[in-house]
């Protein structure tokens, strides 16, 4: 894994870009983007997206904010060519 993460994607942010893109998709799932990041694995670049809520996100949560968010960046212009994973997860309660 990279040392460093990276949150820059194209001079902006990565969780800037990312929660302007999909928050207002995924409220009615009461939760939003905590952070998004890149780090590189094995020589492929992954972003990372951490999902909060004022209350414990369950899978079926994750599941179909997963489903949302993976439909919108699949329709945008914000994955670059080179990254080949989104791993979407909730952040641990308690941070």
């Amino acid at each position: 894994m990279c040392p460093l993460p990276y949150y820059f994607l194209g001079g902006v942010i990565v969780k800037d870009k990312i929660a302007a893109l999909v928050d207002s998709e995924i409220s009615n799932l009461n939760v939003f983007v905590f952070d998004a990041f890149i780090d590189v694995e094995e020589g492929k670049k992954r972003i990372n997206i951490v999902l909060d809520s004022e209350e414990v996100i369950d899978l079926n949560r994750i599941t179909d904010a997963s489903r949302i968010i993976n439909k919108i960046l699949d329709n945008s212009d914000l994955i670059e060519d080179d990254i080949y994973e989104v791993d979407i997860y909730s952040r641990e309660k308690g941070e």
